[in-house]
């Protein structure tokens, strides 16, 4: 795969770093300063999931739906028959969100990454009246995806007017996705499993929300940091950059992810650990050239140039950071920047 053109042109500078998304704490302010200080090439908005209902990334997106209300019940968000306070609340949320992101980014120009959970981690997550996954019956999948691409376009309209010099990227988190098509998703009951999603309809669902949002002028992404993820479909669906967990992937992923580089896909390759771990992990967080050793082994064993490398791949932590102490977040977000100047400067050992 040594043919790949030298002329792609990613939405990011190059040797760039990001976040997924989640971040510890309960203050807006203090995490949009942090990220766009830790971030300057490429932040992206937080998630502050600790705040609780409606700030978890289900209720977050869901607060961005058209016309189709939810709620919180013990087992989860259940569609209801109108908004109530959990709405309201994720609604609050997202604009305090929105005003600190404003507050910190009003003058930044470049490219900047917002986040929303997919339409199928949605309707995997959210239940019906009868208790059953949104999932299990195609009509409510279809009103969700319509409703889904309304909301989150209204969203990247929102952001687009309060920080007009940036170039947003939207990132469709869909980590339930492989168990949606693997069909491994449990019935209400836990005795029985959901049938697995004919993929032609979840890359139709897929491709309409990412023309949409490509016809904004955003750029359309997807990130999966479970096992399994689908890349080829992601990409046919028509993302522009595909945010994988890198240690997850297999010389089985190789021709997939040569596939993707070669039609000029960017990667955003999750490697700094997301949470604190034991003595070691934290040493290994002092070296950022280990950290990216497996893009480096990644990207020989695709034979593609290195001069590429630093261009087409953002390096990231594995997942979100919600889980992690504050200073360790910090240092995440630090080694990830690190990594990404090694895969410029030393993109071969």
């Amino acid at each position: 795969m040594g043919n790949v053109s030298q002329q792609h042109i990613h939405p990011w500078p190059e040797a760039s770093a990001t976040g997924v998304g989640s971040w510890p704490g309960q203050e807006p302010d203090e995490a949009a300063r942090t990220v766009l200080g830790e971030l300057p090439e490429l932040p992206h908005l937080p998630e502050l999931p600790a705040r609780g209902v409606g700030a978890d990334m289900i209720g977050r997106t869901a607060g961005l739906l058209v016309d189709l209300p939810v709620e919180v019940r013990p087992s989860g968000w259940r569609v209801t028959d109108r908004a109530g306070r959990d709405l309201r609340r994720a609604a609050n949320l997202m604009s305090h969100d929105l005003d600190a992101l404003t507050e910190h980014a009003h003058d930044y120009n470049g490219p900047l990454k917002i986040q929303v959970a997919g339409a199928w981690t949605l309707t995997a997550s959210i239940e019906l009246r009868s208790g059953q996954r949104m999932v299990s019956d195609p009509g409510a999948v279809r009103d969700l995806a319509q409703s889904h691409v309304e909301g989150v376009l209204a969203h990247v309209e929102e952001v687009g007017k309060r920080l007009p010099g940036a170039q947003l990227l939207v990132q469709v988190d869909e980590p339930l996705l492989p168990r949606v098509l693997r069909g491994t998703l449990p019935t209400a009951s836990g005795h029985g499993r959901h049938p697995a999603v004919d993929r032609v309809r979840v890359e139709e669902v897929l491709g309409t929300l990412f023309t949409a949002i490509q016809d904004t002028g955003a750029v359309p992404m997807a990130h999966c940091c479970a096992p399994g993820a689908p890349i080829d479909l992601l990409r046919r669906s028509g993302a522009h950059a595909l945010g994988l967990a890198a240690l997850l992937l297999t010389e089985d992923d190789d021709e997939m992810l040569g596939v993707a580089v070669e039609a000029g896909t960017g990667l955003m390759l999750g490697t700094v650990p997301a949470v604190d771990q034991d003595h070691a992990h934290t040493a290994r967080m002092s070296d950022p050239a280990a950290i990216v050793d497996p893009v480096r082994e990644l990207w020989n064993r695709l034979g593609i140039s290195p001069d590429l490398l630093p261009r087409a791949v953002v390096t990231t932590p594995v997942c979100g950071l919600a889980g992690a102490s504050p200073a360790h977040a910090r240092q995440a977000l630090t080694t990830a920047r690190a990594g990404a100047r090694v895969l410029r400067d030393e993109p071969r050992r």
